[in-house]
């Protein structure tokens, strides 16, 4: 879908590429092309985009880090709006020894983490292996450590294709495990923004140390190379990559896709792999798991775009 009047006004604000590989976008190097594909380094122009998008009729999609998703070999219509939105105000004193930061959403979580953390503010810490941006965090309600973001979570603000700009309250967004009204369909055509994070001073060095934990750990427990982080949602009470292990699929491979051998809830891209492979490899996963537990693997890992059907 590629409509020249929008061309022409999305080309007055940024460079626009066609037909561009969303493999070269995304953490696990998968994804057919994207019809339009442009960054937005401000929010002004994210918001700019977003509107010019819903006056011609096309649908857009907001990429962050990449992280988190499973493009389609088929790729994603419309236009793609890879989000550099990346800044952060304060934190400033809001009462109670409670500080707020406002944090962009195109920022990377794990930076924003490590960065307000080393400075000695406490609260999110446990975010630093996060590997996508505040509003993907935002969207998923992204967590780690039995930490997640509505832990801290104030508000955010959203545009909608009208260019009209929202406060929302964390608790009008309903945040639960993995999701949010965002992801869920329920405030459709809105784009976050920025976030509202709530700190308390804490101690530099015991933050440096808890980090120091936490990034040792993520290097023993998972694996390195193309992925796209956890591949399924944990079942109330049980572990996902427990599950996927004990119906004998630790290593196994379908194509370039790989089930991987020291974290079962991780699929590797070995070179070339397409989202059918991987889509394989998640299939199977789910009929083993209900066949021999009768427990309903439901995906983390978001599929966006065409071309799903198996090899």
């Amino acid at each position: 879908m590629i409509v020249h009047g929008l061309l022409k006004d999305i080309e007055r604000l940024t460079r626009v590429r066609v037909n561009e590989p969303l493999s070269r976008h995304t953490t696990f190097g998968i994804g057919g092309p994207a019809d339009i594909y442009v960054v937005a380094e401000s929010e002004e122009s994210l918001c700019e985009m977003v509107r010019l998008a819903h006056q011609h009729g096309v649908p857009v999609f907001i990429l962050g880090a990449g992280s988190n998703i499973l493009v389609g070999d088929g790729g994603i219509r419309g236009m793609v709006i890879e989000n550099n939105v990346a800044s952060i105000q304060g934190p400033e004193p809001d009462g109670d020894d409670r500080y707020i930061a406002r944090v962009g959403s195109g920022t990377s979580f794990a930076s924003v983490s490590r960065r307000l953390s080393l400075a000695g503010w406490a609260g999110v810490e446990w975010a630093v292996g996060i590997p996508g941006t505040i509003g993907g965090a935002v969207i998923y309600n992204a967590g780690a450590y039995n930490r997640c973001t509505a832990d801290v979570l104030i508000s955010a603000r959203t545009v909608d294709g009208d260019g009209r700009v929202r406060e929302l309250a964390a608790a009008d967004l309903k945040l639960a495990y993995r999701s949010s009204i965002f992801n869920r369909g329920q405030l459709p055509g809105h784009v976050v923004l920025s976030a509202d994070l709530s700190l308390t001073k804490g101690d530099p060095k015991a933050l440096a140390d808890q980090i120091a934990k936490f990034d040792a750990h993520r290097l023993m427990a998972q694996p390195r190379g193309q992925n796209c982080g956890s591949i399924f949602k944990n079942p109330e009470g049980q572990s996902a990559w427990s599950l996927v292990d004990r119906v004998g699929l630790r290593g196994h491979r379908i194509g370039n896709a790989q089930i991987s051998q020291i974290h079962t809830n991780f699929i590797l891209n070995l070179g070339r792999a397409s989202a059918a492979d991987v889509m394989a490899l998640i299939r199977l996963a789910q009929e083993r798991a209900w066949s021999e537990f009768n427990v309903k693997l439901e995906t983390e890992v978001s599929l966006v775009g065409e071309g799903f059907s198996e090899r």
